[in-house]
């Protein structure tokens, strides 16, 4: 029988620069470069212990969503099984309800916590309060039932 090989996942700071490169050119709904968003959802996800596998999945998080990187790249990078599987398990379905979409998250071992880091910045006083108040409004209750959905109630 043959073993298959074992890959060795990239390096944290290729992941970064993977992320970077992907998301290039890109700005968050407040105008801001995208990266700052990646960044802070990695830095989130260190700082609430997760390891290498979530943080590298917090870099890519948005990657296959936005089409930034492609799900055929995801499949064949050098990633663990579980960073791909976390990248997956918070990326949003066309037309998926959000009930299934948490059901997914919390289905998923490590990926609880990449979302927690992601809401967490999405839901920052200070990037919220460069938004016009209609669109603060919906996305402080979106990320509000999200939260209630994977039960993180008010952690952020």
């Amino acid at each position: 029988m043959t073993e298959t090989p074992r890959i060795t996942p990239l390096p944290l700071a290729q992941v970064e620069a993977i992320a970077r490169a992907a998301h290039d050119g890109q700005t968050d709904k407040a105008g801001r470069p995208y990266a700052e968003h990646l960044r802070a959802v990695a830095e989130g996800v260190r700082e609430r212990g997760g390891d290498e596998d979530q943080i590298a999945a917090a870099w890519l998080h948005d990657a296959v969503e936005d089409d930034a990187l492609s799900p055929q790249w995801l499949r064949e990078a050098a990633l663990s099984g579980r960073t791909k599987d976390i990248v997956l398990a918070v990326t949003k379905r066309a037309g998926e309800p959000p009930e299934a979409y948490a059901a997914r998250i919390l289905a998923t071992p490590g990926a609880p916590l990449v979302k927690e880091a992601d809401l967490a910045h999405n839901a920052d006083p200070a990037r919220l309060a460069v938004l016009d108040e209609a669109t603060r409004t919906r996305l402080t209750e979106k990320y509000a039932r999200m939260r209630a959905l994977l039960g993180q109630g008010d952690a952020i």
